[in-house]
C-alpha cells in the first residue's frame, strides 16, 4: 500500500518514500503544490478557498426568503422544507459518485466542472416555475455534494506540507459562505427588484468568479492530469495496491471518522433548522430569533479558522473535541432550561461547538489517511454516508417536536447525539492511519 507516513511523537519518524514508485506519493511532497513557485501556489490555495466558500452559498442563500418562495408558488410548509432538506440528502447520495468523477476527470477538471455546475443551478432557479425551483436545487445540492468530497483530497495532495493550516481555511470559507448567503439574501432583494428568483440568482457570481480563478488549474497539461489521476488511484502503476471504496467500509478508523462527520452535521442542521422556531417558543420575536441564529456564525467562525491548529498542538489528542463537544452541551442545556435569560452566550457557546467539531471532522478526513487517494475514499465515505445521516437531524426534531409539544425531549435528543459524537471523536482523534495496522498505523497529529 503506498502511503506516506510519519511516527508519532516518541516514535522514529520512517522516511516517507512511496511503494512502487507510486506518483501519489511524489505528489504530496512539500514544493510539489505551486506551479510556477509561490506565485503559483497562491494562486492554487486562492481558488480552492473560493471554492470552499461557495460550497454552502446556494444552500444557505434559500432560508431567508422560504417565506417569500412559499407565497410565489403557494407551496405547502412542507414542500417548502424539502428545499432545505433536498440539498443535504444530495451532499450524501452524490457523494458516492465523486470517485468515478475523479478517475475520468481528475480532481482539478473536477472541482472546475462543479462550481460551473453550482452556477448552472443557481441560474436555474431564475425561471419562476417550481420545476425550475427543485430541479436547480438537486443540480446545486449535487455540485456541491462532489466539490465536498474533492476539497479535502485536494487539499491533501497539493498541500500536505500545510494541510492543518489549509483545512482550517477550508472549514472557515465554509461558514463564512454560509454567513454571507443567509446575511446578505434579504438585503440583496432590492437589487433585484424585490423578486426572490433574482436575489437567488445573483449567488451565481461567486461560483462564476471561482471558475475564472481557477482557469489556470484546468489548463494544466494532460500529463499533469494523468499524474493527479494516478494520485487519486485511478488505476494504471501508480493505483497500485490503492483500495476501492467497500475495501475500508469495515475500516474503524474511517468508521469512527465517518460517524463523527455523521453526528456532527446532524446536530448542525438540526439546530439550523430549529433554533429559530425554540427561541420563538419562548417568547423571542421572529427576527430577533433569526438573528441569533446568524450571531452564532461568527465564533462559528473563529473556531474553525483557530481548531485545527490547535488540535494538531493539543495533548491528549482527544481535548478538542471534547471541549468542542462541551460547549455545545452547555448551549442546548441553556436553550432548554433558560432560552432567552441569555441568548448571545448561548448562541456563542453554540457556534464555537459547532465550528470546533466541523473543522476536526473535515481535518481528521486528511490527517487519519495516508495519501490523497485515502483521502478520497475516506472523504466519500465520511461525507456520502455522514450527510445521509444528518438529513434525519431536522426531520426527527420535528417529529419529537410534534409527539411530544414541546422542546424539551427534542433537545434532550440533541445531548444524547453529542454523546454518540463524543465517543466518535475520541476515537477518530486517534493518530492512526485508515487501511495501516499495527506500529505502521499510527502516525502524528498533523499528519
Amino acid at each position: 500500500m503506498s502511503a506516506l507516513r510519519q511516527a508519532a511523537p516518541g516514535h522514529s519518524p520512517a522516511r516517507a518514500r512511496p511503494a512502487g514508485g507510486d506518483p501519489a506519493g511524489a505528489a504530496e511532497l512539500p514544493g510539489r503544490s505551486a506551479r510556477g513557485g509561490r506565485f503559483g501556489g497562491l494562486l492554487l490555495a486562492a481558488g480552492l478557498l473560493l471554492i470552499g466558500l461557495n460550497l454552502r452559498i446556494g444552500v444557505a442563500s434559500v432560508g431567508p426568503v422560504l417565506d417569500d418562495i412559499r407565497a410565489s408558488l403557494g407551496l405547502s410548509a412542507t414542500a417548502a422544507s424539502l428545499l432545505t432538506t433536498i440539498p443535504v440528502i444530495a451532499f450524501g447520495a452524490f457523494a458516492f459518485l465523486t470517485p468515478a468523477l475523479t478517475r475520468r476527470f481528475g480532481m482539478h477538471r473536477l472541482l472546475g466542472a462543479t462550481m460551473i455546475a453550482l452556477a448552472a443551478g443557481i441560474v436555474l432557479r431564475l425561471h419562476p416555475s417550481m420545476s425550475a425551483l427543485f430541479a436547480g436545487t438537486v443540480v446545486v445540492g449535487a455540485a456541491i455534494a462532489i466539490g465536498n468530497v474533492v476539497m479535502p483530497a485536494a487539499i491533501k495532495r497539493d498541500f500536505s506540507h500545510r494541510a492543518g493550516l489549509m483545512m482550517g481555511l477550508y472549514s472557515t470559507a465554509l461558514f463564512v459562505g454560509a454567513a454571507l448567503a443567509s446575511g446578505l439574501t434579504v438585503p440583496l432583494l432590492p437589487l433585484a427588484g424585490g423578486v426572490w428568483q433574482a436575489a437567488l440568482a445573483l449567488w451565481a457570481i461567486p461560483a462564476v468568479a471561482a471558475v475564472l480563478l481557477w482557469i489556470p488549474q484546468l489548463r494544466r497539461s494532460s500529463g499533469r492530469v494523468a499524474r493527479a489521476r494516478s494520485a487519486d488511484g485511478s488505476g494504471g502503476r501508480g493505483g497500485q495496491g490503492a483500495p476501492a471504496l467497500r475495501a475500508i467500509l469495515r475500516d474503524p478508523v474511517a468508521l469512527a471518522v465517518t460517524a463523527l462527520m455523521g453526528l456532527q452535521s446532524m446536530s448542525y442542521y438540526a439546530a439550523l433548522t430549529w433554533v429559530p422556531s425554540i427561541l420563538s417558543s419562548a417568547g423571542m420575536g421572529a427576527d430577533e430569533a433569526g438573528w441569533m441564529l446568524s450571531f452564532s456564525a461568527f465564533p462559528g467562525i473563529a473556531a474553525s479558522l483557530v481548531t485545527p491548529a490547535l488540535a494538531r498542538r493539543a495533548r491528549p489528542a482527544w481535548l478538542p473535541i471534547v471541549l468542542a463537544v462541551g460547549v455545545s452541551g452547555v448551549a442546548f442545556a441553556g436553550l432548554a432550561l433558560a432560552p432567552t435569560a441569555a441568548p448571545y452566550v448561548w448562541m456563542t457557546l453554540l457556534g464555537l461547538g459547532q465550528g470546533a467539531a466541523i473543522s476536526l471532522a473535515l481535518s481528521y478526513i486528511v490527517w487519519r489517511s495516508p495519501d490523497a487517494h485515502h483521502t478520497g475514499q475516506v472523504s466519500t465515505m465520511a461525507q456520502g454516508f455522514g450527510y445521509l445521516l444528518a438529513g434525519l437531524g431536522p426531520i426527527g426534531l420535528g417529529a419529537l417536536r410534534s409527539a411530544t409539544g414541546g422542546w424539551t425531549v427534542p433537545i434532550a435528543a440533541l445531548g444524547v447525539m453529542l454523546v454518540a459524537q463524543l465517543i466518535a471523536g475520541v476515537a477518530a482523534s486517534r493518530p492512526r492511519l485508515v487501511g495501516a495496522r499495527g506500529q505502521d498505523a499510527t502516525v502524528s497529529a498533523d499528519a
